[in-house]
C-alpha cells in the first residue's frame, strides 16, 4: 500500500499563496464592478493646470484655463497609454471628436505616463484628433483625487466636463472604458440645452 505524506509547510504555503491571489482578485473585481464616485462634485472648481501634451506625436504646454476659454473642456483620466482599455477609449474619442467639436468642447486626457510614451500614443491610440497629457509627477491626478486607490501610481479611469467658468457639470467614474464617450457627449448636450434655457 503506497503511503501518501502531507508536506504541512509546503501546503501551508500553497494555501497562503492561493488566499492572497484571491484576494488580489476580489479586490480587482471589486474595483471594477463597485460603484466609485469621482472627489470633484458637480459645481465644484476644476482645479487649473498646465502641463506637457501631446497632439499626434509633437509636445507642447496644454493650459486648461486657456482651453476653457474657448468653451467647456472634457478631462479624461486613463490609467496607462498602449494598454488594451485605455487605446480602446483614446480609439472611442478619437472617432467621436467631431462630435465634441460640435458641442465646442476640447478632449484632452491625462496620464502618469512620461511624455515621449504619450507622444507615440497621441499619434496612434488618439488618431492624432485630440491631445494627451503627461501627469509623471502625479500632481493633477492629486489635485482631481483620480489616482487608482489599489495602484496610487496609475491615475484611475474617470471622465469630466468641465464648463468655460471651470465648475464641474458633470463626472463619470468607471474602470471599464466604454461608456466614457458615451456619457460625456450626452452631458456635454444637457449642458448646452440648461445653457440656452437660460
Amino acid at each position: 500500500m503506497n503511503k501518501i505524506i502531507v508536506n504541512k509547510k509546503g501546503m501551508n504555503k500553497s494555501l497562503f499563496a492561493f488566499r492572497s491571489a484571491a484576494a488580489a482578485v476580489a479586490l480587482v473585481a471589486l474595483t471594477i464592478t463597485a460603484p466609485a464616485w469621482a472627489a470633484l462634485d458637480v459645481g465644484e472648481r476644476a482645479p487649473d493646470f498646465t502641463t506637457a501634451a501631446a497632439l499626434n506625436g509633437k509636445v507642447y504646454q496644454f493650459s486648461l484655463a486657456q482651453s476653457l476659454a474657448k468653451g467647456p473642456v472634457v478631462l479624461y483620466f486613463f490609467p496607462a497609454a498602449f494598454s488594451v482599455g485605455c487605446s480602446a477609449e483614446a480609439h472611442e474619442f478619437a472617432e467621436n471628436i467631431a462630435k465634441f467639436e460640435a458641442a465646442g468642447a476640447t478632449v484632452v486626457g491625462v496620464s502618469t505616463d512620461d511624455i515621449e510614451t504619450l507622444g507615440k500614443f497621441s499619434a496612434q491610440a488618439c488618431q492624432g484628433k485630440f491631445p494627451v497629457a503627461s501627469d509623471s509627477g502625479k500632481t493633477i491626478v492629486k489635485s482631481y483625487d483620480a489616482a487608482m486607490m489599489i495602484l496610487p501610481d496609475y491615475a484611475n479611469r474617470v471622465s469630466y466636463v468641465i464648463a468655460p467658468d471651470g465648475a464641474v457639470v458633470y463626472n463619470y467614474q468607471s474602470l471599464n472604458p466604454s461608456r466614457h464617450v458615451e456619457k460625456t457627449l450626452a452631458a456635454l448636450k444637457d449642458w448646452a440645452a440648461a445653457k440656452s434655457a437660460k
